[in-house]
């Protein structure tokens, strides 16, 4: 990789609505940020939100050529942006649904099922999604390569491991952070804890209140704070400079020097 790769971000931290045609309309706001950005990312959930706790999501599942990413890959096409936004995915042999990452580029498209479900602090999300492949998912976008997790991964350091030893520079983490007592302390120190362990940079775009945290979050490889949102509607601006990882990783070689 040159010396001198930048990938421009756009963060959308924003609340899905339960109308997916609301959120299809707000896919637009890429190509608002398409100029000054390569990436945009919105968060987990975004075709639809989950509704409440135990909701059957079946009807709101869609295949990959249904309306919502179509809609991405027009937008995507159109103004020249990768757009990453998260989805329900109807599954093929008609079991539970997917919550799926779908990201679009240049006419290629990517997709991450979410690994590790949220059964944990009272919810059951395998109650009404299915599981993805335990198999870490990296794309090229623009030259970086990008590992997907959503939200609940982030708990699960294997996985963002895993993702850097698949080539990862930046891990972009779609989320809907269920809000709660330590939750939002959770969720930051827990991006930061990925972007230290594995010197990369971990871009964290989150669902905003009253349901979710917000505090969308940018962290550098070293693991400082570029920015982050509070708890509204917003959107953040970045330009990740890909030589800071080589840099990181050669002050602190904590990768070379595993032994398990």
């Amino acid at each position: 990789m040159a010396d001198d790769v930048r990938l421009r971000v756009s963060v959308v931290q924003t609340e899905s609505s339960l109308d997916p045609a609301v959120n299809r309309a707000r896919l637009g706001e890429a190509a608002e940020l398409a100029p000054a950005s390569d990436l945009v990312v919105f968060p987990e959930a975004f075709a639809r939100d989950f509704g409440k706790p135990g909701s059957d999501l079946a009807d709101f599942a869609e295949p990959l050529d249904g309306p919502f990413v179509t809609r991405l890959r027009e937008v995507s096409d159109q103004h020249d942006v990768a757009v990453l936004a998260g989805m329900f995915e109807r599954s093929g042999d008609g079991g539970l649904p997917f919550n799926t990452l779908v990201l679009a580029d240049r006419g290629e498209l990517t997709t991450y099922r979410k690994i590790h479900l949220y059964d944990s602090f009272g919810y059951r999300e395998s109650d009404t999604l299915g599981a993805g492949v335990t198999e870490p998912v990296v794309a090229d976008v623009r030259g970086v390569p990008v590992g997907l997790m959503t939200c609940y991964d982030l708990r699960f350091p294997e996985l963002g491991r895993a993702l850097v030893d698949a080539g990862a520079q930046v891990l972009a983490v779609p989320a809907a952070w269920v809000a709660g007592e330590r939750k939002a302390k959770h969720w930051t120190t827990l991006l930061r804890a990925r972007a230290i362990e594995n010197l990369v940079y971990v871009v964290g775009a989150a669902q905003c209140g009253p349901r979710y945290t917000g505090h969308s979050l940018v962290v550098s490889p070293t693991g400082d704070e570029i920015v982050e949102a509070d708890n509204s509607e917003t959107v953040l601006h970045v330009s990740l400079d890909l030589a800071e990882v080589a840099t990181a990783r050669e002050a602190n070689p904590s990768l070379a020097n595993r032994r398990l």
